[in-house]
């Protein structure tokens, strides 16, 4: 099983994943949305969970092995599969979730896109004192952004997006920056492909 990649970012798709080119080789990665705008560029390390399945092998890649270990702790809890917990950690980071679990914040974690009402009773239910590798004292946890306003152009569209996967909102700008002599009569995904190139 693979549990860690050092390489280079050379792909970043809008679905989270990222091809990371490991001594010639590239392999594709899904890292949850938050910490995809905060990787840095170069070189980069990865603590990878490898989900293995009759018809898939899939590489889950996180920014700290706290991350990681929160992952495969939502893997545990019923009903949550390899897709909804990096929907979380996507949200909330390991600290940030042990944070909102210890608090039973039922608010802040039915803001996640795929978790209804009822999962988030199971999630506080069943991860109750299984995130005590987390210091969740800390106040320095990644938490759910206040909703963005709703901008009024594909290249607001696109910043605003880039935001929400966790681009600083300089860094969305610049991208945006970048395509827009040539956006005209495109798409805001379109848009976004170009943006996320023109970062990577």
């Amino acid at each position: 099983m693979i549990g860690r990649l050092r390489g280079v970012i050379v792909e970043r798709s809008l679905d989270g994943s990222v091809v990371l080119e490991v001594g010639g080789v590239g392999y594709e990665v899904f890292v949850p949305l938050g910490a995809l705008g905060r990787l840095p560029q170069g070189e980069v390390s990865l603590h990878v969970h490898t989900h293995v399945r009759e018809d898939a092998f899939t590489l889950y890649g996180f920014p700290t092995s706290d991350d990681r270990a929160a992952f495969r702790t939502l893997l545990g809890v019923s009903s949550i599969g390899p897709k909804v917990a990096l929907a979380v950690l996507s949200h909330l980071d390991a600290r940030a979730l042990a944070q909102a679990i210890a608090r039973q914040d039922k608010t802040l974690l039915t803001r996640i896109p795929g978790v209804g009402k009822k999962l988030v009773e199971r999630m506080l239910l069943e991860l109750q004192d299984k995130l005590a590798f987390v210091a969740a004292g800390s106040s320095s946890g990644t938490t759910l952004a206040a909703p963005a306003p709703v901008p009024s152009g594909p290249l607001q569209q696109a910043a605003a997006v880039l935001v929400s996967m966790g681009f600083r909102p300089q860094e969305a700008d610049r991208a945006v920056a970048a395509i827009a002599k040539d956006a005209e009569g495109k798409t805001v995904e379109q848009l976004l492909r170009e943006a996320l190139a023109a970062v990577g």
